[in-house]
């Protein structure tokens, strides 16, 4: 038998042991990394009960999967780096130009870095998860939608018209999340001038009593609603506001149930309502000129 097959054999098998060794080890890293942020979930869902258990634990979760997707990259660029040696490369001059590569990149990818800074930001101060709705301000307007994907580098929402609008998180200048605690509505109701408002507001409150009293509203309600009386008046008549605050997303639905009551309580009550327009001519020779106008 040759000498140097068996050499050659010895040495191939003792490199393929090594990188078998350096893929079981990057799998066993990988598969750690796997259980450690799912174990991150149960344990922050398990401190409190109810909605706020929920946003923590939506909160955890996208930071789990952001951290197991870096710490897989991490792991394979150093299963690679590992491994090349084993396969005859100087992984010295490699390094150096990786090194110079990333000074380069950094010059010319500040935009980039921009949006992973912002981005790690957003999510280790919790400003919103994926799942919730916000209004988010940038350089070239405003969008306002769902949160349907959150990485370190962007953030996908689909806004109220169905479109699925991407943003680098570093053109994130300014956050409204709608998702949190209570959202508020006001709803105005114009009545003339000539009527009461007193018996309008009597209205208004009997119309706020029953819907805090009906059983498939009241877990909507957070707080009203209630008529907070006469808020501004000019020639067009009187207008009468109510607040309202309902769980997050809900107001909406609330206010247009609340308006369709309050049209149904006004009915019943002939009180008049909404603006009324008024003409008024001086003079003789004013009416004379409307009716010929209108005679032509």
């Amino acid at each position: 038998m040759n000498p140097n097959l068996f050499k050659w054999t010895d040495f191939a098998v003792a490199r393929g042991i090594r990188i078998a060794t350096i893929l079981l080890v990057a799998l066993i890293l990988n598969r750690l990394l796997r259980m450690l942020t799912r174990r991150l979930i149960p344990a922050a869902g398990s401190e409190t009960t109810g909605r706020i258990a929920r946003m923590r634990e939506q909160h955890v979760k996208t930071l789990a999967v952001i951290l197991y997707s870096a710490g897989t990259a991490i792991i394979i660029a150093g299963a690679v780096l590992t491994a090349l040696p084993e396969f005859g490369f100087n992984v010295t001059p490699i390094a150096a130009v990786a090194g110079l590569a990333s000074l380069a990149v950094g010059f010319g990818g500040q935009h980039l870095v921009r949006d992973i800074i912002n981005g790690f930001f957003i999510i280790i101060e919790d400003q919103f998860v994926v799942g919730e709705s916000v209004r988010v301000g940038t350089a070239v307007g405003t969008v306002i939608g769902r949160v349907e994907h959150l990485t370190l580098r962007r953030t996908v929402v689909r806004d109220i018209q169905g479109a699925v609008v991407t943003i680098p998180n570093g053109e994130i200048s300014q956050v409204a999340n709608l998702s949190r605690d209570w959202g508020q509505v006001f709803v105005d109701i114009s009545i003339p001038q000539e009527n009461s408002s007193d018996a309008a507001l009597a209205a208004l409150e009997r119309v706020c009593a029953e819907l805090r009293a009906d059983v498939s509203w009241s877990p909507v309600l957070v707080d009203g609603p209630r008529a907070l009386g006469v808020d501004s008046f000019g020639p067009a008549g009187v207008t009468l506001r109510l607040q309202l605050r309902t769980v997050p997303g809900r107001q909406d639905d609330a206010a247009r149930e609340l308006r369709r009551r309050i049209q149904n309580r006004f009915d019943q009550d002939h009180i008049r309502w909404g603006g009324v327009q008024r003409v008024e001519i001086v003079g003789a020779d004013a009416l004379q000129g409307v009716a010929a106008r209108s005679n032509s």
